[in-house]
């Protein structure tokens, strides 16, 4: 069994913010702003994949015993 690499997807999104801040100026070279692109992408496929682990492992932690999900609305003071 191959051991994933755990990212620090706080850090990963910063670094997608400042890709994208970088491309919306314009002052980059073709070359450049594809190798950006690139980068920006990876990034995006890590974020998701991470996402996407973690919801399974809230799912599985709000199993109940009788092996039904008992998944609830959440609810953000947002």
């Amino acid at each position: 069994m191959s051991a994933k690499k755990e990212i620090d997807l706080e850090k990963s999104l910063e670094q997608l913010e400042t890709l994208v801040k970088e491309l919306e100026s314009g002052d980059l070279p073709l070359e450049k702003a594809m190798q950006k692109f690139e980068q920006g992408v990876k990034l995006t496929r890590n974020c998701q994949s991470a996402l996407k682990d973690a919801e399974q492992r809230v799912e599985i932690l709000l199993k109940s015993a009788g092996g039904e999900s008992v998944l609830q609305e959440f609810d953000s003071d947002d």
